[in-house]
């Protein structure tokens, strides 16, 4: 029987799991002064701190061809699931490791899927191909499934700050300080093209999630699987579960801390929410 594997980069915002061979490609978060890798061993907190107080520039590094050639170990065929390549070079660095990979183990197959996402979306591409797996579907069938369900998942986010998006030389940092001092929420959406686009300026976390509400019914939601991950405000994502929940009898929500990398471009206080457009 030959032996698969998920491997995903750690946008996925997942360590382990369960019944199935998966493992992780972290990221890193580099400033001046210190470089954070997205694995395990990070303390979230700690480095949210870290950043709330960082003055200086930051920027984010993805896993380079060696870092995913180890987490696709001895398996005969990987599933490798990365960050949208809108945003970083991670899905490159994928393909980069799957033609070596390929070259050096004859007989060996690697599936790079840019889900033109990150987080919470990233996250239901992940435990989709981990159901697909357990339910005995083969490599070929796992590959054709999973291209067609992340056409039907889609991404909406609340972002509080946009101070590491400045830092980080995507956004200036005048609109970065409107935002932190007049008590502004940001509201956007994944593109197509896998860009993340901020649609609307909110007064206030409720309005924001009013707001998110709203563009999740316009988007195709009509029940089926959420996934909320939130930068240290379990309370937003538990107020927005139950929204989810009253005006949709059939959604399915889980709620989960955001790891590193999404910690960093969700900043304290803001949320990623991954969806199913319609019930997969």
């Amino acid at each position: 029987m030959r032996k698969i594997k998920i491997v995903a980069d750690s946008s996925a915002d997942l360590l382990t799991l369960s019944g199935v061979n998966f493992d992780v490609a972290p990221l890193k978060i580099i400033t001046k002064d210190r470089e954070f890798v997205d694995d395990k061993e990070l303390d979230i907190g700690e480095m949210v701190a870290y950043l709330d107080k960082y003055k200086g520039k930051s920027k984010t590094s993805c896993p380079n061809p060696a870092d995913w050639i180890s987490a696709f170990g001895d398996a005969d065929d990987v599933i490798c699931v990365t960050i949208t390549s809108g945003l970083s070079g991670s899905y490159n660095s994928a393909c980069a490791a799957k033609a070596a990979y390929e070259a050096e183990h004859e007989g060996r197959r690697v599936f790079v899927h840019d889900t033109l996402s990150a987080g919470a979306e990233v996250t239901l591409v992940v435990e989709r191909l981990a159901e697909l797996i357990r339910e005995g579907y083969s490599y070929e069938q796992i590959c054709e499934k999973i291209t067609e369900y992340s056409k039907n998942t889609g991404l909406i986010f609340m972002l509080k700050s946009l101070k590491n998006f400045a830092n980080n030389g995507r956004v200036s940092p005048i609109v970065a300080r409107i935002v932190g001092i007049a008590g502004i929420c940001i509201a956007g959406r994944a593109s197509d093209e896998g860009t993340l686009n901020p649609a609307h300026k909110c007064r206030g976390e409720a309005k924001a999630q009013g707001t998110l509400l709203s563009d999740l019914s316009a988007l195709g939601f009509k029940g089926g699987r959420v996934s909320i991950g939130h930068c240290q405000n379990e309370a937003a994502a538990e107020r927005f579960s139950a929204m989810i929940k009253e005006k949709f009898d059939d959604a399915e929500v889980e709620i989960h801390p955001l790891r590193g990398l999404c910690s960093f471009y969700a900043e304290r206080g803001g949320m990623l929410v991954g969806f199913e457009k319609s019930k997969a």
